[in-house]
C-alpha cells in the first residue's frame, strides 16, 4: 500500500531513474553573523513569551487566579505573550533563514532591519511597566494602547519592511537545475512574498480605516487582512522546515523537487485573495472579512497534507535514525501531530468560545515545533554546538504533550460554552466539567512552558559549546 501511494506522489525530474531530491540548503558563510543575530532575537522573544505565559496560565487556572491582581493584568500579559511568541519569534526565524540565502548584497540593510526589530521588540516588552495602556485583544496582533508600545510595534513593522525588501531583491528563488535545494529556496522566497502581501494589507488598512471607530473595532479591522496573509508565511515556513528536517533525519522522501515546488505554489497562491479582497470590497465590509477567511480555509491544507503524508510514509520504512537526528525526529513528529490536532479542532468550532484558541494554538505550536527542530539542525552550521542527549530528545515531546493537553482542555471547556479571551470570574465556570477542562488547560500550559524553557536551555548549551 505504501508503495502505491508513493508512486502517485513521486514525479520524475529528469529520467525514470533520477535520484531522490535532497532537501538541504547551503548556508551563506558571509551572512552567518547576521543569521546569528536573528536567532538571538528569536530566542529572546521565546524566553519573554514563556515568562508572560506563566502569568497567563495562572490567571486562567481555577483556584489560582483568585490570587492574581485582576483581569487587566491577564489581558496585558496576553498581548505581550502573543506578540512575542507568534509575531516576533516567527519573523526572527524567517529573518535568520532569509539571511542565510541572500549573500552579502545589501548587508547594511540586513543589519538595519535586525537592529530595528530588536529595538521595536524591546519597546513593546517594557511598555507595560513604563507606559501601561489599555489592552485590546485584536486578532493576530493584539495591542496595548500605549504610545511606547505602539511606537515599538511601528518600529518593528518598518524593520520587517526592510527585511522583506532585501530578501525579495537579493535572494534568487531558483537555480539552473530544479532540485530539492531549489524547491526549499523557492519556499523561503514564497514566504517573503506572502509577508510582502501582508505588509501591503496592513498599510492599506492603516490608510483607510477610520480612526473614529472604537478601539476594539479599529484594531480588529486594521490587522484582519494582513493577519490572514501572515498565516501563509507561517505555513510556507512550516513546509520548508518539515522537508529540511526529514532530510536531516536521513529518510528518503517520496516527493520530487517538482512536486514540492508545486506544493509551495499551491500554499502561496491563496495569499493573493487578500489583495483581491482589498481591491473589490471596502475594508469595513462583511464581504471583505469573509473573503479573507475563505482564502485561509482553502489554502493551507491542500499543500500541507501531501507533505505530511510523504513524511509519515518515509519514516514508516525507516525506524532508526542517528543520535544527532533523534531531537530532529522528535520535533518533526510532534509538529505534525500538533498541527493535525489543530486542523481537526477547526472542524468542531461553533460560536465564539475557547475552541477557537484551541484550534490556532494547535496549528501555531505545530509551526513552532518545526522551527525548534530546524534551529537544532542549523545550530552547528551557524558555528554552535550540536544539540544531543536525552533532554534534547525529550524537549519536543514535552512541549508537544503540554500543548496537546492545553488545547484538549480548551476544546473540552468550549463544549460547555466557556468564552475566549477572559479569565478569573469572567470565565463563569459552573459545572465540574468546565472546571476540569480549564484545569487540564492550566496543567498542560504549565507543562508546555517547561518544554519551551527546556528548548531555550538546550539551545543555550549548544550556543555555549560553540563559543568554547
Amino acid at each position: 500500500m505504501n508503495s502505491i501511494i508513493r508512486s502517485h506522489l513521486v514525479v520524475d525530474d529528469s529520467t525514470p531513474h533520477a535520484p531522490p531530491a535532497v532537501y538541504r540548503l547551503p548556508l551563506s558563510v558571509a551572512e552567518r553573523r547576521l543569521a546569528r543575530g536573528w536567532l538571538w532575537l528569536g530566542l529572546g522573544a521565546l524566553v519573554g513569551s514563556g515568562l508572560f505565559s506563566i502569568l497567563l496560565v495562572l490567571a486562567r487556572t481555577p483556584g489560582v487566579n483568585a490570587a492574581l491582581p485582576g483581569i487587566d493584568f491577564f489581558r496585558t500579559a496576553l498581548v505581550v505573550h502573543v506578540d512575542l511568541s507568534v509575531l516576533v519569534w516567527f519573523v526572527a526565524i524567517a529573518g535568520m533563514l532569509w539571511s542565510t540565502q541572500t549573500g552579502a548584497r545589501g548587508r547594511h540593510w540586513g543589519w538595519g532591519a535586525l537592529l530595528g526589530a530588536a529595538l521595536g521588540t524591546l519597546m513593546m516588552v517594557v511598555a507595560p511597566f513604563l507606559a501601561p495602556g489599555a489592552p485590546v485583544m485584536a486578532n493576530y496582533i493584539p495591542v496595548l494602547e500605549s504610545p511606547l508600545f505602539l511606537a515599538g510595534l511601528a518600529v518593528f513593522g518598518l524593520a520587517v519592511v526592510v527585511l522583506v525588501a532585501r530578501t525579495l531583491l537579493c535572494m534568487s528563488p531558483l537555480v539552473a537545475r530544479l532540485d530539492g535545494a531549489a524547491a526549499l529556496r523557492f519556499g523561503l522566497y514564497a514566504a517573503a512574498v506572502a509577508t510582502a502581501v501582508a505588509l501591503v494589507a496592513f498599510g492599506w488598512s492603516l490608510a483607510v480605516v477610520p480612526a473614529s471607530l472604537d478601539s476594539k473595532a479599529y484594531w480588529e479591522i486594521l490587522f484582519w487582512g494582513g493577519g490572514h496573509a501572515l498565516q501563509y508565511t507561517w505555513t510556507l515556513l512550516l513546509l520548508v522546515a518539515w522537508l529540511w528536517l526529514a532530510q536531516a533525519c536521513e529518510v528518503r522522501l517520496p516527493l520530487s523537487a517538482r512536486v514540492s515546488l508545486l506544493l509551495f505554489v499551491i500554499a502561496l497562491a491563496p495569499v493573493f485573495i487578500t489583495l483581491y479582497a482589498y481591491f473589490v470590497h471596502d475594508v469595513l465590509s462583511v464581504a471583505h472579512r469573509h473573503l479573507n477567511t475563505i482564502g485561509m480555509r482553502v489554502g493551507g491544507g491542500m499543500a500541507i497534507f501531501p507533505v505530511a503524508l510523504a513524511i509519515v510514509l518515509a519514516f514508516a520504512d525507516r525506524g532508526h535514525v542517528s543520535d544527532t537526528a533523534r531531537p530532529l525526529r522528535a520535533a518533526l513528529f510532534s509538529s505534525i501531530a500538533l498541527f493535525a490536532a489543530g486542523g481537526v479542532i477547526a472542524l468542531a468550532i461553533n460560536g465564539s468560545n475557547v475552541k477557537i484558541p484551541a484550534h490556532y494554538h494547535g496549528c501555531i505550536v505545530g509551526v513552532t515545533l518545526a522551527i525548534m527542530g530546524l534551529v537544532y539542525h542549523l545550530l552547528p552550521q551557524l558555528g554552535y554546538g550540536t544539540p544531543r542527549g536525552r533532554l534534547a530528545v525529550a524537549q519536543p515531546y514535552l512541549y508537544g504533550l503540554g500543548q496537546l493537553m492545553h488545547i484538549v482542555g480548551l476544546v473540552w471547556s468550549g463544549g460547555y460554552g466557556v468564552q475566549r479571551k477572559v479569565a478569573g470570574a469572567e470565565q463563569v465556570l459552573r459545572s465540574p466539567g468546565e472546571i476540569f477542562g480549564m484545569g487540564l488547560m492550566g496543567l498542560g500550559g504549565l507543562i508546555a512552558i517547561i518544554g519551551g524553557l527546556t528548548f531555550v536551555l538546550v539551545a543555550w548549551r549548544a550556543l555555549r559549546e560553540g563559543r568554547a
